[in-house]
């Protein structure tokens, strides 16, 4: 395995992470009720799944250009 391969499947596991706590974030029952009132925890939890999607996909990509080195 060469170097980028090892750091998109980094990206890509830490991306993974971010996009799970994300959505358990935008699930709970707590988050609906706060949303009308309170504007931050939902922006953290819009970063967190922006964030995982790049992670993903920022990875995967890491990991198939290097392929091709």
């Amino acid at each position: 395995m060469f170097l980028g391969q090892i750091i998109g499947i980094f990206i890509v596991v830490a991306g993974s992470v971010l996009l799970i706590t994300g959505y358990n974030a935008s699930e709970r029952m707590l988050h609906h009720i706060s949303e009308p009132a309170i504007g931050r925890q939902i922006d953290e939890t819009t970063w967190y799944l922006i964030s995982g999607i790049a992670g993903v996909v920022g990875g995967s990509l890491l990991m198939m250009l290097d392929r091709r080195s």
